[in-house]
């Protein structure tokens, strides 16, 4: 019974601490900002349009989403998932998936070129932009000061 009632008063005393207090927060910028690349390829031959003109273009977008993926791994992985099977203590069947997910905001194309059968894309993300993109959203914080009454 007296433990509950110490537990109930320490209770008490901790609700009435975070009331007595006023904390002021400033924002605080990283010390470094890494500047990431990345290249897409996409190839002329295999889009499916009759026109030389519309495969380039087609071709253009395909190497942009490359590039685009190329950069969300590099951000944020990749998740992996495999299945093997084996009968008779030989292996029968091998499967390996790959997939990324995330959404990539500031980059920016660098180039976009047609090399070859191939359509070139490259993007750069600098990460000075996007801090200032995720401040316009979230403000990371820390401690400036703490006023108690």
């Amino acid at each position: 019974m007296r433990a509950m009632l110490y537990a109930c008063f320490a209770l008490m005393l901790t609700g009435c601490a975070a009331q007595d207090r006023y904390v002021q927060y400033e924002t605080e910028a990283p010390k470094s900002f890494p500047k990431l690349t990345a290249i897409g390829y996409a190839s002329l031959d295999v889009q499916p349009a009759k026109e030389q003109s519309q495969r380039v273009l087609m071709a253009m977008q395909a190497s942009k989403i490359a590039a685009y993926r190329e950069l969300a791994e590099q951000v944020y992985g990749q998740q992996l998932s495999a299945n093997s099977q084996v009968s008779d203590w030989v292996l029968t069947a091998d499967e390996v998936q790959a997939s990324v997910s995330g959404i990539i905001r500031g980059a920016k194309v660098v180039k976009s070129y047609p090399a070859g059968e191939h359509y070139v894309t490259e993007l750069e993300l600098d990460f000075e932009q996007v801090w200032a993109l995720y401040q316009q959203q979230h403000r990371s914080q820390r401690v400036k000061q703490v006023t108690y009454f």
